[in-house]
């Protein structure tokens, strides 16, 4: 009775072990970018007053594509999933991004953003803006578009 108590307990042991085991095997955590600053190294401003919003963007660019000159009014960051993206400021300050790569994009600068791949790049964007208020402002002089 005893040894069958001692087996019970054993494999309860070792069944509880495994069952934590696999989840903490499944379970990943990586950390792309944890910063205070754009890509281009200017400090983020203060979160602006007013009821929060947050919007989610999923972007897909063509091969070969433009975007237009435009700038964000606020935080915003993202991840490119597949292809390549190169961001272009006003003052030629440049980041070449490949699938995989983290972004935390410049906010009150002009920029664009330019897909020289032969493939379409696609990336998520989340924008940390306020209600009723615009995430990105293009900018209507731009007569340089591809």
């Amino acid at each position: 009775m005893i040894k069958c108590i001692l087996h019970i307990v054993c494999l309860t042991c070792i069944l509880s072990t495994n069952a934590f085991a696999l989840n903490e095997q499944s379970v990943t955590v990586d950390v792309l970018t944890k910063t205070t600053s754009s890509w281009n190294g200017e400090t983020l401003p203060a979160y602006p007053n007013g009821q929060p919003e947050v919007t989610i963007l999923k972007i897909e660019i063509p091969p070969k594509m433009k975007l237009p000159l435009h700038e964000h009014p606020v935080i915003n960051a993202g991840v490119l999933l597949k292809g390549e993206l190169t961001v272009v400021t006003t003052d030629n300050k440049t980041l070449h991004l490949k699938a995989g790569d983290p972004i935390v994009e410049v906010v009150d600068s002009l920029h664009y953003g330019i897909n020289e791949g032969t493939e379409p790049a696609e990336i998520m964007v989340f924008y940390a803006g306020v209600k009723d208020k615009l995430i990105t402002i293009k900018n209507i002089k731009d007569t340089n578009r591809k």
